[in-house]
């Protein structure tokens, strides 16, 4: 089945994502809340997951699948850009940048509720 260009985009921009979580591991980390144990890991493990959601929202059998599990991975994230927020986060962005992020994720997820068959 051949999806509209934009579906193929969405794809591509987790999986892009997910690449840059091993390219530049340490600017993740940096906004990782302080209450979560193993950075690293999770780091690692949420761009493998972004990889892995990339490719699979481009296949017919994994679509439906893959946006669900993008949508929850979305609202898993809502904690990290909520805490980039918090005075204790200590991030060197403007306060207005950080909620049109914060924003954007809503954007994303109903980004991907749009290919859910209804």
């Amino acid at each position: 089945m051949i999806y509209p260009w934009h579906l193929y985009l969405m794809g591509a921009i987790y999986f892009v994502a997910g690449l840059m979580h091993f390219v530049k591991p340490k600017t993740y980390m940096r906004i990782m809340p302080k209450y979560l144990p193993y950075h690293k890991e999770l780091v690692y493990a949420s761009g493998t997951l972004e990889i892995i959601l990339g490719i699979a929202i481009c296949l017919p059998v994994t679509k439906d699948y893959a946006i669900g599990c993008i949508i929850a991975m979305l609202t898993a994230f809502l904690l990290v850009h909520i805490y980039m927020l918090t005075p204790q986060a200590k991030i060197k962005i403007p306060k207005w940048l950080l909620i049109i992020r914060l924003i954007l994720q809503f954007a994303l997820m109903y980004w991907a509720y749009y290919y859910l068959p209804l």
